[in-house]
């Protein structure tokens, strides 16, 4: 009982981070669970998707009574990131567990500074808008989707900084359509992983019950934040995810 309190306040905590910036929780449920619990790396990323799938598509629906998405663009990234997500996500349960961790760790530090040096460019503001033509979404969406099934994350990690950058939208308004990119590949990836037996359900539940009671909060914080604040803090989480994985290496 005490393990499953306990379990259940970490997943509060990672729920309000996943709902601050926009991605489920589960890109630091994944260095936690890797170097608090020991579990390979297959293991803790589909163990930290079970908690991810519900608190996606619950930060989705906040994210868009706030701000709302639009759903040609919503279901252009969606649907694109459906089918390179499940390949990502067959193909990473076959890889060596010590190789998935050297490789997540190098995409976060890459990220992460990517990020940083953003949040120092002179940019023009963004807008709810798109710079390119919507169709131009389905490229992002399948190769954020290959990545999400890859290493587990839903693709919004890597789909928010390329709609900020790349597209122009706002930092919020990138977070809110990285999300609806999330929500279907990140339920196709948790069956794979389930189905190749790469998810502790007794670890996983607990922690999705705390994400789905806190992921509002964070929520409610990033529309309160300045955007350049955000961008900081989203570099920063993601450079201290890196370094937690990479104490395992």
């Amino acid at each position: 009982m005490i393990d499953f309190a306990l379990n259940l306040i970490l997943g509060m905590l990672l729920g309000a981070l996943g709902g601050l910036f926009g991605i489920g929780g589960g890109l630091i449920a994944i260095p936690v669970l890797g170097v608090l619990f020991g579990l390979d790396q297959q293991l803790a990323q589909g163990t930290a998707l079970v908690m991810v799938v519900p608190n996606v598509l619950l930060a989705l629906w906040r994210y868009h009574q706030r701000n709302r998405i639009d759903r040609r663009h919503a279901l252009t990234l969606a649907a694109s990131a459906l089918l390179w997500a499940w390949l990502g996500s067959a193909w990473a349960v076959t890889l060596d567990a010590q190789r998935m961790r050297l490789a997540f760790v190098g995409f976060l530090l890459a990220l992460a500074l990517y990020n940083f040096s953003r949040v120092y460019w002179r940019t023009v503001a963004g807008s709810a808008g798109l710079r390119y033509p919507w169709p131009w979404l389905a490229l992002l969406g399948s190769g954020a989707g290959l990545l999400g099934g890859l290493f587990g994350v839903g693709g919004a990690v890597l789909a928010t900084p390329v709609l900020s950058a790349v597209f122009g939208t706002t930092q919020v308004v990138a977070q809110g359509l990285s999300l609806a990119l999330a929500a279907p590949s990140t339920g196709v990836t948790l069956i794979t992983y389930a189905l190749h037996g790469r998810v502790d359900w007794a670890l996983a539940l607990p922690l999705a019950s705390g994400g789905l009671l806190s992921i509002s909060w964070g929520v409610r914080v990033a529309h309160a934040l300045p955007e350049r604040l955000l961008r900081a803090l989203f570099a920063g989480f993601l450079l201290l995810c890196a370094l937690l994985l990479g104490i395992k290496v």
